[in-house]
C-alpha cells in the first residue's frame, strides 16, 4: 500500500511534441480537396473540436457565433466579433483574412456575405456538425437554404490520426496508467470515492495534464455505467472500478481499470475473467479493412455465449464496446453494431465491453488501440489479472 499524497509528490510532468503549423495546413488542404470533390463551396467552422483540429484555435462555445469559414481553395477568413479581434490575433496560428461584427450586427448575414464574395469553386455551404442548432438556421436563412453537414469530410479526417496526434495520445494515455497504478496502490479500508477522485485530478495536474474526468465506483455502484450520485467508502470484498481521462495539448485519455479491494470471490473472478476474454475478442477481431461493428459483435458474442445478454440486455453489455478518441473523448469511429465503417491505420478507438449485474457487481476494463499498417495495437498494456491488473512490471 503506498499513501496517495506520497505517490503524488513523485510525479513529474510529462511531454510530446506540439502539432506543428505545417501539419494544420496539410489538415485544411485535405478538406479543401474533400469540399472539390463534393462540389462545396465553403465549410463553416464552429468554435468546436474540429476548429482545433484544423487552424490549432481553442476558442470554446458562447452566445456570438466564432469561428472560421474554409473556402474549397484560397485563404480562410476566421468571423469573430470585434471585441475579441485582437485577442484572436494573438492565437492565429495558420493566416488568413479576419471579418469582424459588432454587437448590434447580424454576424450570420456577414458570413452569408463573405460565401457569396468568395471565387472559390462549388456551391453552398458545409457546416461543422459541432454547429449549434441557433447557430445553424440563422445560416440557413442567411444563405437562402444551401446549407449541408460537412460531418463526413470532416470524420475522414478527424478518424485518421496522424503519428504526431499518436505520440501525444500515447503520452497521454502513458500518463493516465502511472495514476492508475498509483490508485491501486494507495487504497485503504474506508478511504472515500471523493478522495480517490481528487487524488486522480491533482494527479493528471502534476504531470502536466488538463483534468478531463474521473468516475469512482465501490462496490454494487460498479454495476451502473456511470456510476451512482453519491459518495461511497471503501470496505473488504469491494469491486473498485476507476475510469479516468486527462487532456495533453487537446488531445484526450481514457482508460479504466476494475479489481477487487481484499480477496475476490469465485463469482467476482468469473466475471472479471469473462470481461477479459470479451476485451481481448474485441482486440482479435480488430482486422484492417473489416467494419467496426465486428469489434462490438466479437466481444458481445463472448459475453451471450456465458449467458449474458443477449444484446443490451442486462445482465450483459447495455452499451456499445467502443468509442474513437482524439480531440475529443467520444468520436467517430463508433464501436457499435451498425457501424460498417472499415478499419484503417491511424484509427484510434476504445475497446470496453463492460459486463454489468445491476443490484451485485460490474467490470469495465478499457483501454485505447490504434490501427497500424499490420492491424491493431494497445496504447497501454490490458489488465493482467484480477490480483495484479499492472503486471509485474508495475511493481
Amino acid at each position: 500500500m503506498t499513501d496517495l499524497s506520497l505517490a503524488l509528490s513523485a510525479f513529474r510532468p510529462v511531454t510530446a511534441p506540439a502539432i506543428t503549423d505545417a501539419e494544420l495546413r496539410t489538415r485544411l488542404g485535405g478538406l479543401q480537396a474533400r469540399m472539390q470533390r463534393a462540389g462545396v463551396k465553403a465549410v463553416w467552422l464552429d468554435a468546436s473540436s474540429s476548429l482545433t483540429y484544423y487552424t490549432g484555435l481553442n476558442l470554446g462555445l458562447s452566445e456570438r457565433i466564432h469561428g472560421a469559414l474554409v473556402p474549397a481553395s484560397g485563404p480562410l477568413t476566421y468571423v469573430t466579433p470585434t471585441f475579441e479581434e485582437p485577442k484572436l490575433q494573438t492565437l492565429i496560428r495558420i493566416p488568413g483574412q479576419i471579418a469582424m461584427w459588432e454587437e448590434d450586427e447580424d454576424p450570420f448575414a456577414l458570413i452569408a456575405a463573405q460565401l457569396a464574395a468568395s471565387d472559390a469553386p462549388g456551391a453552398g455551404l458545409a457546416i461543422d456538425p459541432a454547429t449549434p442548432f441557433v447557430f445553424a438556421d440563422a445560416l440557413m436563412r442567411a444563405t437562402g437554404g444551401g446549407v449541408s453537414s460537412a460531418q463526413a469530410m470532416i470524420v475522414a479526417q478527424r478518424q485518421v490520426k496522424s503519428a504526431a496526434e499518436i505520440a501525444i495520445i500515447q503520452t497521454a494515455m502513458d500518463a493516465s496508467l502511472s495514476v492508475q497504478r498509483a490508485v491501486h496502490a494507495g487504497l485503504r479500508e474506508g478511504i472515500s470515492t471523493t478522495e480517490v477522485a481528487e487524488f486522480v485530478n491533482a494527479a493528471h495536474i502534476a504531470l502536466g495534464l488538463k483534468p478531463l474526468f474521473v468516475a469512482v465506483q465501490f462496490g454494487e455502484a460498479t454495476a451502473y455505467p456511470h456510476g451512482v450520485p453519491y459518495p461511497q467508502t471503501l470496505a473488504r470484498g469491494d469491486m473498485v472500478l476507476v475510469d479516468m481521462g486527462g487532456i495533453l495539448q487537446g488531445y484526450r485519455s481514457d482508460i479504466t481499470r476494475s479489481y477487487v479491494f481484499g480477496p475476490p470471490t469465485q463469482r467476482q473472478r468469473d466475471l472479471w475473467t469473462l470481461e477479459q476474454r470479451a476485451q481481448a475478442a474485441a482486440f482479435a477481431a480488430a482486422r484492417l479493412g473489416a467494419p467496426c461493428s465486428d469489434i462490438d459483435a466479437a466481444a458481445r458474442a463472448v459475453l451471450t455465449d456465458a449467458g449474458f445478454g443477449p444484446g443490451y440486455r442486462v445482465p450483459g453489455l447495455p452499451h456499445r464496446t467502443g468509442h474513437g478518441l482524439g480531440l475529443d473523448i467520444h468520436e467517430e469511429p463508433y464501436i457499435v453494431a451498425g457501424n460498417a465503417t472499415p478499419l484503417e491505420p491511424g484509427m484510434c478507438f476504445s475497446i470496453e465491453p463492460m459486463l454489468c449485474v445491476y443490484g451485485e457487481c460490474g467490470v469495465r476494463l478499457e483501454d485505447i488501440v490504434y490501427m497500424t499498417e499490420t492491424g491493431p495495437r494497445w496504447f497501454t498494456a490490458p489488465a493482467h489479472s484480477l490480483e495484479d491488473p499492472f503486471g509485474p512490471a508495475a511493481r
